[in-house]
This record gives structure tokens, sequence and C-alpha cells, in this order.
């Protein structure tokens, strides 16, 4: 008995896998990647409860249908079908969030042009030499520097400059009491773009209460886009990084010149490694 059930069932199974294709195995295998990156995107979101919220309803849905609730079953079909461009308006933020995700994967940055690394070493400097003087002062500063992801809806909220990139200028936009300093300065490519911008906040709850409004707003930005944010504490002077929602706190001239450098400049492969490891060692 046993033995005709192994023999059938061996055979019901060579019959399954010489039926399946190649085109079926990537098929099966693209399906898992985008839900995998799905869930990625969603985890520890708002998104998360509503995605548990809309498999409920499936579930009482399917209920009502083998109970024979008429009643229940018409309200959540016509709750289903509603709410699918209800989902559109909720989840814009996870969608736009995706989107960009998808935009700075390496397909997307094949669109993208490269930045010279003139620039990146002029701005580098330019933005450290300011960083120091800022620090040095205790005066407050968020400062923007735009990557893959373009900052034009972070950019409208303040006042468009199109200024070339000095440490100078950079100062004298954070100096107190002066009509640019209250907000964020966006650089890209060799400009400064716009000063006096506003950043949208992290919605992380969990940071420390001595985290204060700028480094909630520049960590708010790096969780929306690859753009990297300068940080100087107007209490104590330290000089922070956001960088994809992460914070790198307390750097020196030299470590944020290094910083910089390896996240700005050109990559060639050795160059994504290195990186990707120098960025794990400062969060340790």
């Amino acid at each position: 008995m046993i033995s005709e059930f192994l023999s059938q069932f061996y055979a019901n199974f060579i019959r399954f896998v010489s039926a399946i294709r190649f085109a079926d195995v990537v098929d099966m295998a693209i399906v898992a990647f985008i839900i995998y990156q799905g869930i990625r995107l969603i985890r520890e979101t708002r998104a998360e409860q509503l995605i548990k919220g809309i498999f409920v309803l499936i579930v009482l849905l399917q209920l009502s249908s083998w109970f024979g609730l008429n009643t229940m079953q018409w309200i959540l079909q016509n709750t289903m079908q509603l709410g699918f461009l209800a989902l559109l308006v909720v989840f814009q933020p996870e969608l736009r969030r995706g989107l960009e995700h998808m935009g700075r994967s390496p397909i997307g940055r094949m669109f993208n042009l490269s930045i010279r690394e003139e620039t990146v070493n002029k701005t580098v400097e330019e933005v450290a030499r300011a960083a120091d003087v800022l620090s040095k002062n205790k005066i407050g500063a968020l400062i923007c520097m735009e990557r893959v992801t373009q900052l034009g809806d972070i950019m409208r909220t303040g006042t468009p400059l199109g200024a070339d990139i000095t440490a100078e200028l950079l100062v004298n936009i954070f100096v107190p009491n002066t009509p640019l300093h209250d907000g964020a300065v966006v650089i890209g490519g060799n400009k400064i773009l716009a000063a006096a911008c506003f950043l949208p906040l992290t919605h992380n709850h969990d940071l420390s209460r001595e985290l204060g409004t700028r480094h909630r707003a520049a960590l708010g930005l790096s969780e929306i886009s690859d753009a990297v944010v300068l940080v100087i504490s107007e209490e104590t002077g330290r000089i922070s990084i956001a960088r994809d929602g992460d914070l790198t706190r307390n750097l020196t001239i030299e470590t944020l010149k290094k910083a910089l450098m390896k996240i700005l400049q050109p990559e060639s492969k050795a160059d994504s490694r290195n990186k990707l490891l120098f960025w794990r060692e400062k969060k340790q």
C-alpha cells in the first residue's frame, strides 16, 4: 500500500517537474523578488497595518460566501471595489518611495548623467570649509546634497539661488537673523540651487530625545531620497550626516571629507564596495 502510494507520488512529481519550463522558473523568481521588495518597503510602516486589515476583509468575504451571508457579502464586495482607489491615495508615500527606489537601482542609474570627479572634489572642499566655520561658531545648518533623486519638490519650498558653491556663501546663508538662515540649503552638481527650504520630518519615533528638529528633518529627507544631508548642531556645534534613514554623528572635518568623497564621487565597482564598507564602519 505504502509502496504504491510512494510510486504514484514519485510519478506525479516527475510529471510535474518535467512540465515546468525555464520561463516558468524565471517568472516565479521575478514574482518572488517583487513580493520580497514590496514587503521590505512596507515593513514597520502604516502600510503594514493596512495590509493586515485587507487580509481580514478577504477572509470575512470568503466566510460570508461559504455561509450564505448575502448582505454581508454584498457590503464587503463593494467595499473592496471602492477600496482599491482609496488605497492608491493612502499608499501614496509608499508608492512614491518604491518608485524612487527603482529609479536608484542600477537600471535606473543608466539614465542619469555622472557628476565629474573635479566637481565633487570642489563641492566637498567648500562644504567642509563651511562646516568647519559653522561648527566652531555653533551656527545651526542643514545642507542637502542631491544625488540621483531630484529634489525639485524640496526646492520649491525655498528661495531659488543657482549660485556657485563657496564656503563663504554657505556660512553667510546660515548666519542667524539673515533672510535665508531658517531652513535647508539644497546643493546639486556644482551649484547651490536653493536656500530656506523645508524638509519633511522623520516618522521614526524611536530617536533619542536629544535630537532636535534639524536632525529629524535631515533623517526625514534621507528616508524618502538618496540625498546626503549635513547637519550642524546649534547647541553643540557637532557635525552629523544623514543618509538612507541613518544618522552618523560627531564627525570631524577630516572624517566628513572622507565620508562625502566616498558617497558623492563617481562610482566604479571597487568604489561602490569601499563606500559600503566605510559607511558600515561609521555606523558601528
